[in-house]
């Protein structure tokens, strides 16, 4: 089952020049992270997914990358990587990098190049037309770009870019392109990553098909040939924002993304929070293809990003957003929700328990951020997407204790309910009724349940609407419940009978109660495992 380890895993998201600041500069850095590898190892991590590292003007947090090879002296050297990936791998925690290669920078060489004579090799690295060209896409931050298209005078004609405009398409249809993209993977798999965080994977299968998503598959069928070659047991964990039905283009039979993000979950995942109800979520699982034999998907509450909700109907989305981000500064780009999850919970510790405790019962691989373990808030004060980029925040001392410098790579939070000074690790890490105690209680048993990840998934009815119950069965079967209202509840599990089961964790103690009828309290959760020999000994009584 080796292979398969992304199946079984926690994935702990950082950004490193936000996590630690290991000499001073204001920046978190390589060394940083390093120094903290105890605290993640103490949550049950199994792999970090680090946001981008390389060479960059830094006009778009790194994902605007000028030398794909170099990672950037803001966070240190190769060798700091190097020790990195050793001293995580000995507390038997993977690294993952991203891979952000539908676009550059138009800092990259490259595209200097390609700009500057119109018969350079380079110049076919890119998508470039003499008119826009409608291709059936809209810029990805409609508030900020009102076109894929820019006229660059250097070049005499205009280049696409579905992002920022500081961020060139790459022409992904070019084998030439794709020759290098593997060059940068080799060149980081033999460091001993176990792998790639894909950028905008469904843009970049979409490029190298020249607009056919079916034509373009094989761009990923090559880079996951081309990764487990150096690394068998490597990982492609592809972002991919699509309708359901499609993600079966994604995971081929298993030999193309091991991982594929699950936005559609995600997206439903927070309709039935809004809605105190479980139907939402149930529906998204069963609409899903299911993954295939040694592939899995990725699941989580909140990223780096905005909360993007185009996978709901328009009615869903505004009845998330009246919920979670009822003013509008607390909402971008006319689709998504600029706030983390903690503020959007309104602080309330049970609450974002039960949202931890109900994401790491989905079938999928879970994927925590950085200071999500606490209940780190946001900075709506800031532009775009950086609300929800700032400094972790690991006591009450300067800076939250992430830095000594006086000028830091982003503001700490230091007002309101969600400061630093009330809100951080070490005020956290010892006391029993913490969100991190929580947390990290959750995630540690969420490990030990291998059933979840390897086993078949079984949603179960049960009589109250606001219940989400849901088996995974496999050797051992493990029964998890989560209550999305604030009122206590008693349930009747319809499909399965809990007898003979021993409960795992819950969010309190509850009085012993006939196992047909199980109580929940408001925002409660109650896990329960048969293990194979008591199921054995079950069937054969």
């Amino acid at each position: 089952m080796k292979a398969n380890w992304h199946r079984n895993t926690l994935i702990y998201q950082i950004d490193p020049s936000l996590f630690y600041d290991s000499n001073g500069d204001g920046r978190g850095d390589l060394k940083g992270i390093i120094r903290q590898l105890d605290y993640l190892q103490a949550l049950g991590v199994g792999a970090l997914w680090l946001m981008p590292l390389y060479r960059s003007p830094f006009k778009d947090a790194g994902y605007d990358v000028s030398d794909f090879m170099a990672l950037d002296p803001r966070f240190g050297s190769e060798e700091d990587l190097r020790q990195l990936i050793v001293q995580a791998r000995e507390r038997g925690i993977r690294v993952i990098l991203e891979l952000v290669v539908q676009h550059t920078s138009d800092q990259h060489p490259w595209f200097q190049r390609a700009r500057r004579d119109k018969n350079s090799v380079y110049r076919d690295y890119y998508l470039w037309s003499d008119e826009p060209v409608d291709d059936g896409n809209q810029p990805i931050f409609p508030s900020v770009e009102d076109s894929i298209w820019r006229w660059d005078e250097q070049a005499g004609q205009y280049y696409r870019h579905l992002f920022y405009r500081h961020e060139p398409d790459l022409n992904l249809a070019n084998p030439k392109v794709v020759e290098e993209i593997e060059r940068i993977m080799v060149h980081w798999l033999e460091l001993g990553i176990a792998g790639f965080r894909l950028d905008a994977a469904s843009h970049l299968v979409e490029q190298a098909g020249r607009g056919d998503e079916e034509q373009g598959v094989w761009v990923l069928d090559r880079l996951f040939k081309y990764m487990t070659r150096i690394n068998p047991e490597g990982v492609l964990m592809g972002e991919v924002d699509v309708e359901p039905e499609r993600y079966s283009h994604y995971f081929g039979s298993g030999e193309r993304l091991g991982l594929v993000l699950d936005f559609w979950v995600n997206n439903h995942l927070f309709l039935a929070l809004a809605r105190g109800e479980a139907e939402p979520l149930r529906r998204a699982i069963s609409q899903r293809p299911a993954p295939p034999d040694g592939a899995n998907y990725a699941v989580w509450l909140r990223n780096h990003d905005e909360l993007d909700l185009e996978r709901l109907s328009e009615e869903e989305r505004e009845e998330v957003m009246q919920s979670f981000a009822p003013q509008e500064n607390m909402r971008l780009y006319g689709r998504g929700i600029r706030r983390r999850l903690a503020p959007m919970l309104d602080g309330n510790v049970h609450r974002q328990a039960l949202a931890q405790a109900l994401l790491l019962s989905l079938p999928g691989t879970p994927i925590v951020r950085y200071g999500e373990e606490i209940g780190m808030g946001d900075d709506l004060s800031r532009p775009e997407r950086l609300s929800v980029r700032t400094p972790m925040q690991w006591n009450d001392q300067a800076n939250a204790g992430f830095s000594s410098s006086q000028s830091l790579a982003a503001p700490v939070i230091d007002e309101g309910p969600f400061a630093y000074t009330n809100l951080n690790v070490a005020h956290q890490q010892d006391d029993p009724d913490s969100l991190l105690t929580r947390t990290r209680t959750l995630l540690l048993a969420r490990s030990r349940l291998t059933e979840v990840g390897d086993g078949k998934a079984q949603l179960l009815s049960v009589s109250h609407p606001a219940v989400f119950a849901i088996a995974h069965v496999c050797d051992d079967t493990s029964v998890m419940l989560a209550n999305l209202s604030d009122e206590t509840v008693d349930v009747q599990l319809e499909e399965m009978d809990v007898q003979g089961f021993e409960e795992v964790l819950a969010d309190g103690p509850y009085p012993h109660s006939p196992k047909s009828s199980l109580t929940l309290r408001g925002y409660g959760y109650r896990w329960f495992r048969r293990t194979g020999s008591k199921q054995q000994q079950h069937h054969g009584e």
